[in-house]
């Protein structure tokens, strides 16, 4: 590790950072996950009713706005490792994000940025017949949505990061300090979810899309005032310069020297600065070790390199180290990648199937948009019981003081993620053949009051439990095995893992629709989903998630933590 230093440079010499610090970094993230779930719960329903797309492209549309901001947080992570550091790149882009979300707001207000609503029934929007959105429209609208994408993007891989730069690496406690720091960091994602789905659902059914659209950009004002209050509090770590530069710098002294040998008479050393400290600000050194021994040769230290040789031809043990772990905590982090498609299949798509469903609870009903609350509470659930139900009972099982590894929590994760998809397509089988058996094979809009949406509980609960332990071992994974001057970057592996499944889950339906839909045959996903095969798809998601975790198995036995 490093020492820590305040927000100019300086090493700290008062009280900083711990918990206080660390809430009002909550309390950013918690607005971000508002605004982020805001959004994508109901800018499909907004470009469906508003601007009167058609379903399938408004849900691939919000598909890609998921998968460039989680994608694209690589260029927050590099930033913020490189040059800014966490605190400027965080201060920077919720600014962004907030002007986007501004924007999104003037978009569902101001008449002239949405088609007209005249003559534009239910009946017209499933026939078409409601007038068309116009090109500069949607132009506008896309324009501010990734532009709230590319304010998401800076800080998702930072914030995490900069949360667990607050507590002291020497404290006795550290690990069981980060350890909880990431449990309730989760947590205030979850709750940050949890007011998307409800309030913000609730605010627009009660004073429409602007209203809805600027709680979101007020929410993000708030959490951009407090977390510029705490200020004062925050413990900083410095940016150690590209690295992106010093990966490529590894890569292009290990090709010039791929022919040179270890047993050669040239063979001086693998080359290391000498001291405690590395060569790259805010890292520590690194110790070597003999995976792939391949880019080794960048550190090859011969005769010929002279006394001050180019960091193109010559790299430190640690440089070459801090390329090998990021190459290392890849394949654990692309077994994740299926659970973003699940996540994301079911946000998008198990919309249509409340539709058809009664979401009566007694006499209170619930909006559909509401439904993708109860994985958040199921999340809320198991968090609040995590340490005082969950580790005592897998501490006598595993005998690890915190319940689980990092990686046994990952697995536990993706276990649940298929009983939940599974139970999905056993639900839809049912689902679909009540509405034909009924009479409600062509009516897909309105919902079977005999039939309650409260049997989807089932598969929103597993997938929230699957999130809580895959997604936050993940994160504490990366963190603390993560390169010191590399962690944003590691962290960011997490959210390009959520885009890359969120883009996966969208070729998935395009390649689904182009090869189920042929002939005039209805496709496993067409709009009347009582006709599609929602079923289909979810167990082929079962099967692609046995395969996945097959994989993830033999990663995680391979994978050797630091």
């Amino acid at each position: 590790g490093t020492s820590p230093v305040n927000i100019r440079g300086k090493p700290i010499l008062s009280k900083t950072g711990g918990w206080i610090a660390a809430f009002f970094i909550f309390g950013n993230e918690m607005a971000e996950r508002i605004a982020y779930f805001g959004l994508s719960v109901n800018m499909v329903a907004f470009m469906f009713y508003v601007m009167h797309r058609p379903f399938s492209s408004s849900a691939n549309a919000v598909n890609n706005f998921l998968g460039i901001s989680q994608v694209s947080s690589v260029l927050g992570g590099f930033l913020a490792d490189a040059y800014l550091g966490r605190y400027w790149t965080i201060a920077i882009f919720t600014t962004i994000y907030l002007m986007g979300l501004t924007g999104i707001t003037l978009s569902a207000t101001i008449s002239a940025l949405m088609p007209s609503q005249d003559h534009c029934d239910q009946l017209s929007l499933i026939l078409g017949g409601c007038e068309k959105v116009k090109s500069w429209q949607m132009l506008y609208l896309y324009a501010v949505l990734y532009l709230t994408a590319f304010g998401a993007a800076g800080i998702r891989p930072c914030v995490s990061s900069f949360g667990a730069d607050q507590f002291d690496e020497k404290s006795r406690d550290y690990k069981s300090h980060l350890d909880r720091f990431f449990n309730f960091f989760y947590l205030s994602v979850t709750v940050g979810a949890i007011i998307a789905f409800t309030m913000v659902v609730y605010i627009q059914m009660k004073h429409g899309w602007g209203s809805a659209f600027g709680s979101l950009a007020i929410a993000m004002a708030i959490s951009n005032m407090m977390f510029f209050v705490g200020t004062p509090l925050y413990r900083h770590k410095l940016p150690g310069g590209s690295p992106l530069t010093r990966v490529a710098q590894v890569l292009v002294a290990a090709i010039r020297k791929r022919s040179a040998s270890f047993h050669s008479s040239e063979f001086v050393s693998l080359y290391e600065v000498p001291g405690k400290h590395s060569a790259i600000r805010g890292s520590g050194k690194i110790a070597h070790t003999d995976d792939f021994r391949c880019l080794d040769k960048a550190a090859l230290q011969l005769k010929e390199d002279g006394m001050n040789p180019s960091p193109w031809r010559l790299c430190t043990v640690t440089q070459v180290e801090e390329v090998k772990i990021l190459l290392k905590l890849l394949p654990v982090t692309a077994c994740t990648i299926m659970l973003s498609v699940i996540l994301t299949e079911y946000l998008t798509l198990s919309i249509q199937q409340v539709y058809t469903l009664n979401t009566h609870l007694g006499h209170l009903k619930l909006p559909v948009t509401c439904m993708p609350v109860f994985p958040g509470l199921s999340i809320f659930l198991i968090l609040s019981l995590y340490y005082s139900t969950f580790v005592p009972l897998s501490r006598r099982i595993t005998g690890h003081p915190r319940g689980a590894s990092q990686l046994q929590r990952v697995g536990i994760g993706l276990v649940v993620s298929i009983l939940s998809v599974a139970w999905a397509g056993i639900f839809e089988r049912y689902r679909r053949s009540y509405a034909i058996e009924h009479g409600y094979g062509a009516i897909f809009l309105t919902a079977m009051p005999n039939l309650s949406a409260y049997w989807l509980l089932i598969q929103y609960c597993l997938i929230g439990i699957a999130e809580v332990f895959c997604l936050v071992g993940l994160l504490e994974f990366l963190y603390q095995e993560a390169p010191d001057a590399m962690r944003s970057v590691a962290s960011a592996y997490a959210s390009i893992a959520g885009g890359l499944g969120c883009f996966v889950a969208t070729i998935l339906n395009k390649i689904i629709e182009s090869i189920t839909g042929r002939n005039g045959n209805p496709s496993w996903l067409a709009q009347n989903i009582n006709t599609g095969r929602f079923d289909y798809l979810y167990w082929l998601l079962a099967i692609l998630s046995v395969i996945n975790f097959s994989a993830f198995l033999y990663s995680a036995k391979k994978y050797k933590y630091r």
